[in-house]
């Protein structure tokens, strides 16, 4: 889904103030129980769908907004604002919205605003970070020139006020699955005044109209009692309350401050069940942790940083720190996905590199001091807010003791700040990062990451092979044959050893007992619509 946030995970949580939830959460309406309170984060730009690539912003979006179709907690698509998706080549779709629906500005959305919107997402110059998303359709590589041939896509035309088509490059066996996510939403006329200014006070169409943002502090929303679709809130509005640390959100869900927490902090992994009881949630989850280098660090470019890479990858004891330092909560990654998605396979060639090998870890970095001796020290860096010191810190130690380097770990106060750095090329260090499933493919964990133009290619990976690969499996004409060309696909990754795969992950999570139900879905969110109090 996006960086986690999504993914996984969750930790882009932040109080730059000392008002905790124990000091909110019992001010105008939140103490009668008319709204629902959950763990959250700063986001890190304006909510924007075409430019909310990570989880705490995402969180929020997915609630204001309504797309054609909808994901269960179980992550099945149902159509939400499409009346009818027709195609008869899996290239040209005919797409027909449902009357009379309307944003919470009272303006009605017509096909228009779904047409605007992925245009604007997908134009160059609007930089957005969720423009690859726009790949398939044709057009795209015009709008996406430098500087663009065009201002739109060729292959969105709007019909009448419901209904628009859409014309494919080539067949795509993603993409009607993938029109829930949040890219794909409908913008109102307004938003194309000012976007900017429109992401700090959005209006949707969802379930959730949008109430007050107060910076590094929370996010509060009410429920949209003219909500039509299939995910209607059974509660009275939602409170995302950010928080300095895990630990702090874990003490006041136990006090009852807090209704619902995605993420239990390690220090709590040993106990919560036993801490929390029938309130404690646990569940294999589409999410995933990750380390990532950018190529203009020292020593990790061009062969040598690939030698360095694989070498640090297997100076890496992942199952030792899936047990010690998350209880069993974690397991050892087996590929660039998640072991929970249709079509995983956990002995891809190449997947050896993900296994604790001190022994061909020295060969390998010994390999890369004949290219060029190294120097310095390795750097990994992590917000500090996310729960993420301790696995950080064993795998800096891992790499210290088998390599022989200086390996340490380096905090930032916040997912916002070394999410910053990273999409602007500053952060000059290994850095952790994670992903959290949008909608249950294994085609929505690698575009994103590794096509050589996505906004969310963190690590600067370009490799036309690898952008065919990933071309053929979605237009392959099968769910058998595209993930027959994604083992291909990733097996090149492990070739290039593009970043360093650590976790999958099983959700732990806890409800107070003020809430009746509140449920994890596939990719660890909340259901945060069925969260009854």
């Amino acid at each position: 889904m996006r960086f986690t946030r999504a993914g996984a995970l969750a930790g882009a949580v932040l109080l730059a103030t000392s008002l905790g939830l124990s000091g909110c959460g019992n001010d105008d309406d939140s103490a009668d129980g008319r709204i629902v309170l959950v763990n959250g984060g700063e986001p890190q730009n304006p909510l924007v769908p075409t430019n909310t690539n990570e989880n705490m912003g995402g969180r929020v979006i997915d609630r204001l907004f309504a797309g054609l179709k909808y994901y269960d907690a179980n992550g099945v698509a149902h159509n939400e604002m499409a009346e009818k998706i027709e195609t008869t080549d899996r290239k040209n779709y005919k797409i027909t919205i449902k009357p009379n629906w309307k944003f919470t500005d009272g303006t009605t959305v017509k096909a228009k605003n779904f047409v605007d919107a992925w245009n604007h997402g997908a134009l160059a110059t609007n930089a957005q970070l969720q423009n690859y998303v726009f790949t398939p359709i044709l057009g795209f590589d015009e709008v996406q020139a430098k500087p663009p041939k065009a201002q739109t896509m060729k292959g969105l035309q709007v019909l009448d006020d419901s209904t628009f088509t859409v014309e494919l490059q080539k067949p795509s066996i993603d993409f009607e699955t993938a029109l829930g996510y949040a890219p794909f939403y409908p913008l109102p006329d307004v938003a194309f005044k000012d976007m900017k200014a429109f992401g700090e006070a959005p209006v949707g169409n969802g379930p959730y109209k949008f109430k007050t943002w107060e910076h590094n502090v929370k996010i509060d929303l009410d429920k949209n009692p003219d909500y039509k679709g299939g995910r209607p809130a059974k509660n009275d509005g939602l409170r995302f309350v950010h928080y300095q640390s895990f630990d702090t959100a874990y003490a006041d869900l136990q006090a009852g401050n807090l209704d619902a927490l995605d993420t239990i902090p390690p220090s709590a992994l040993a106990t919560y069940k036993k801490d929390l009881g029938d309130l404690a949630i646990t569940k294999p989850t589409a999410q995933n942790q990750k380390i990532g280098i950018q190529p203009t660090v020292p020593h990790f470019a061009g062969e040598e940083g690939v030698l360095r890479r694989k070498a640090i990858s297997m100076a890496i004891h992942r199952e030792q720190m899936a047990e010690k330092i998350f209880q069993g909560t974690r397991l050892p990654a087996r590929d660039r996905t998640s072991s929970v998605l249709p079509g995983f396979d956990g002995n891809l060639p190449g997947s050896e590199v993900l296994k604790y090998n001190p022994d061909e870890a020295k060969k390998l970095w010994a390999q890369a001091n004949a290219l060029s001796p190294w120097s310095g020290k390795y750097e990994i860096a992590y917000n500090a807010d996310g729960g993420h010191q301790e696995w950080i810190e064993a795998v800096a130690n891992s790499v210290k003791n088998v390599l022989g380097i200086d390996a340490v770990g380096v905090p930032f106060p916040t997912f916002r700040d070394i999410r910053t750095q990273i999409t602007g090329r500053t952060i000059g260090k290994a850095f952790r990062y994670g992903w959290q499933g949008d909608y249950p493919t294994m085609l929505q964990f690698l575009t994103p990451h590794y096509y050589s133009y996505s906004g969310s290619n963190s690590i600067d990976y370009k490799n036309p092979e690898a952008d065919r690969l990933l071309d053929a499996a979605l237009a392959a004409g099968s769910l058998p044959e595209s993930y027959k060309i994604i083992g291909e696909f990733q097996t090149l990754l492990f070739r290039d050893m593009v970043d360093i795969p650590i976790f999958d992950y099983v959700a732990n999570a806890g409800r107070s007992d003020k809430v009746k139900k509140a449920e994890l879905t596939w990719n660890g969110l909340f259901d945060f619509e069925g969260i009854e109090k």
